[in-house]
This record gives structure tokens, C-alpha cells and sequence, in this order.
């Protein structure tokens, strides 16, 4: 793995807004292309390994939770639970999935895993590949991300329900409205029906009992890029419970994922995977360098690195009183003050794909720069 400076296109902001791409800059560049990540074969063949055993992992610590029914530490409300269950013995698909995982000194590691509402998935699978096509598309990317998504979307089509499938998210937000958006789009190509409603306006009918859009026609199926923690603490949540038939992707069972005290099971059950780092659960036991991690945040928020008993980096936020994860450090690899995290996505339960996210601290957040990549011969 090799960070390269390179010369940005001269007209890179047009090509990328003609793509869709809409909040490629804020108050700095999120997508930079001063400079992209090298790959060897073997390289990408270990990520990609390790994506796949690592999923392995994941869903084998769902079963085990489910089974033994240990929800405790995970702070899901008790009306959930039902939910969970349903979805995982109904074998409800999930379509995709981003590992974060540190690559340094030769050892890939499992920071977390963004089960729920993944995001940079847009720029991941389209972006960087058509970047790739105007700097030297003789050169290969890990990227099957796009053919991947349309395929998995035509494998779901006898898990759905008669009528549309809507697609759902904040309205105010632009990523992930694109990222929704996208999504919509490779359902579309893989043949079917949908129709886009925000969070806000999917409304409930009380004489059917059915979940209604602002045109209150029923909604059978809805992908939702919002997450279930969220649609939990809303007095709207009943209403979801109370409509039985509608099907959701993602699925329940992700919330046991997309939370941090997932981190903890997969130690507990698994401490010889080279893969997983130790973890454990509102105590650092006897760590002398760990970091420690809400079990909900979001966007690096309320993240503290503990290197030699001192800290060496802190995050402000809103999240915490759900409780914190202490996994052990694992530093990510210093490229000349640039610090990459390898997002390795997962679609349909496969290796898919990398984006790269990076910044010149330890802690990665919504101010992280997106960074290209390709492999070497």
C-alpha cells in the first residue's frame, strides 16, 4: 500500500458534478485527487480475504446473540427485539455493508463495521472508477461495487412484496440523498418499481394499518437510509411494529451490527481471528492503549485515543450515554501526516470494493477527505 501525490484533472469539479456528485467540497475538499493509494495483487486479494471472514464473523456473532438471547448490553429498546428476531429467522437479505479496517505494518484490522447506513458508497463505486477511466484506465481498481449492486437488487426481487419499493432518507441532507439516490437507480436498472419518500412524510394508516406515502398509497417495501436506532426512539415507531408485512432493507437484525458492543462479541467469540482486535465493554480492563467508542456515534464523534495510559486524541459530541466500547489500538498507518482508513464494502454478503477515507489525524470524521485508488501490476 502506497499513498501517491499526483496532479489533479484540471476540470475535476464538472466531471465529477456531471456524475451526480454534488457535495464533492465544503469548507475543504471531501474528494481529493492530489493524491490516490497503490495496491498490489496480494494486497488486495489479503483485504478482500479478510472482508469475507470477517462477514463470516459477523453474521456467526448474530446467530449467538439471537440464539442466547444477549441484547442487554447492546441498549436496543425491548420493542425491537421482536423485530430482530423476525427479520433473522425470515433470513431477510441485507444488500450491503462498509468494514473500516487499518492496514498498517502488514496486519489488517477491524475498527468497525457501518452496517446499517453506510455512506460513500456513491463515491466508492462510481466516482473513483470514472476517475480512474480519465487518468489511466489501463490500471485496475477494486471495484465491483456498481455490477455487484445491480445483480444483488435482481437476487431480492421474490424477497418483496407486491408494489413498489420506496426509498427513504433526511431531507436535508445531500450525501445522503445522493447516496440514496444511487441506490434507487441500480434497483431501477435491475428492473424494478420504485418511487422516492423522505423520512418525514411517510404517514400511517390507521383503517388498514399500513404504512402510507405522502400520496397514501401503501408502502410494502421501503429501503431506508436512516438508522434504526433513530426510527427506535420515535413515537412513530409503533406504527412501524404494528405494520407486520412491510419489508425493510436493511433488515432489523443489522442493528446488532451497526452497533459498537458488536465489537466485544467478536473478541469474545472469536480472540484467535487475526482480524479482530481486542474489545471490551464499558471498562478497559487492563489495556494500556485503547480507543474508546460510543456504542451509537456517528462520524467520529465522542471518540477518545488512549496511547500509554495518556490521550493522544479526543473528539466532542452528542452520543455516550448509551454507553462505550474500549477496543484496542490499533494506530492507522502514517503516510507523510496522512492517516487511511480502507472502507471494504460488502454487497450482498461479498467482497465488493475499497474507498478510501483520510486525514492528518487519527480520528476519522465528517471532515475526512475521500481518496482514490487503483492497483499495480
Amino acid at each position: 500500500m502506497q499513498r501517491l501525490k499526483r496532479d489533479p484533472r484540471s476540470n475535476w469539479q464538472a466531471e465529477v458534478e456531471n456524475l451526480g456528485f454534488g457535495f464533492h467540497s465544503g469548507d475543504i475538499s471531501y474528494w481529493d485527487e492530489s493524491a490516490c493509494y497503490t495496491f498490489t495483487e496480494s494486497e488486495i486479494n489479503e483485504i478482500e480475504k479478510a472482508t469475507a471472514e470477517v462477514y463470516r464473523l459477523c453474521l456467526a456473532a448474530v446467530e449467538h446473540i439471537i440464539t442466547n438471547k444477549r441484547y442487554e448490553q447492546f441498549q436496543i429498546p425491548a420493542g425491537c427485539i421482536s423485530l430482530i428476531e423476525k427479520s433473522w429467522n425470515n433470513d431477510e437479505p441485507s444488500i450491503y455493508g462498509r468494514f473500516d479496517f487499518s492496514i498498517n505494518n502488514g496486519q489488517i484490522k477491524l475498527l468497525e463495521f457501518n452496517a446499517d447506513t453506510p455512506t460513500g458508497l456513491f463515491e466508492a463505486g462510481i466516482v473513483q472508477w470514472f476517475w480512474l477511466q480519465d487518468v489511466d484506465k489501463q490500471q485496475d481498481q477494486f471495484n465491483s461495487i456498481h455490477e455487484k449492486l445491480i445483480a444483488y437488487w435482481k437476487y431480492l426481487v421474490p424477497y418483496l412484496n407486491e408494489g413498489v419499493l420506496h426509498f427513504t432518507c433526511l431531507k436535508d441532507s445531500l450525501e445522503d440523498l445522493t447516496t440514496t439516490e444511487y441506490l434507487r437507480d441500480c434497483a431501477i436498472q435491475a428492473g424494478i418499481k420504485t418511487k422516492l419518500i423522505f423520512i418525514d412524510e411517510i404517514g400511517w394508516d390507521e383503517t388498514q394499518m399500513k404504512l402510507i406515502d405522502v400520496e397514501e398509497a401503501p408502502i410494502t417495501n421501503i429501503f431506508k437510509l436512516y438508522p434504526w436506532e433513530w426510527l427506535a426512539t420515535d413515537e412513530f415507531f409503533n406504527h412501524i411494529t404494528e405494520d407486520l408485512n412491510c419489508f425493510w432493507i436493511e433488515p432489523a437484525w443489522k442493528m446488532l451490527l451497526s452497533n459498537k458492543a458488536i465489537l466485544p462479541f467478536l473478541y469474545e467469540l472469536f480472540p484467535e481471528s487475526p482480524y479482530i482486535l481486542p474489545a471490551l465493554l464499558n471498562d478497559e480492563g487492563n489495556m494500556k492503549s485503547y480507543v474508546k467508542k460510543p456504542l451509537l456515534s456517528r462520524e467520529g464523534a465522542n471518540i477518545q485515543l488512549v496511547k500509554h495510559y495518556g490521550t493522544i486524541e479526543k473528539s466532542e459530541g452528542m452520543y455516550g450515554k448509551e454507553g462505550f466500547v474500549f477496543q484496542q489500538l490499533f494506530e492507522l498507518p502514517d503516510f507523510d501526516g496522512q492517516h487511511p482508513v480502507v472502507g471494504s464494502w460488502v454487497i450482498g454478503g461479498e467482497p465488493a470494493g475499497i474507498g478510501i477515507r483520510e486525514s492528518t489525524q487519527l480520528i476519522t470524521d465528517n471532515t475526512s477527505r475521500f481518496i482514490p485508488h487503483y492497483i499495480t501490476a
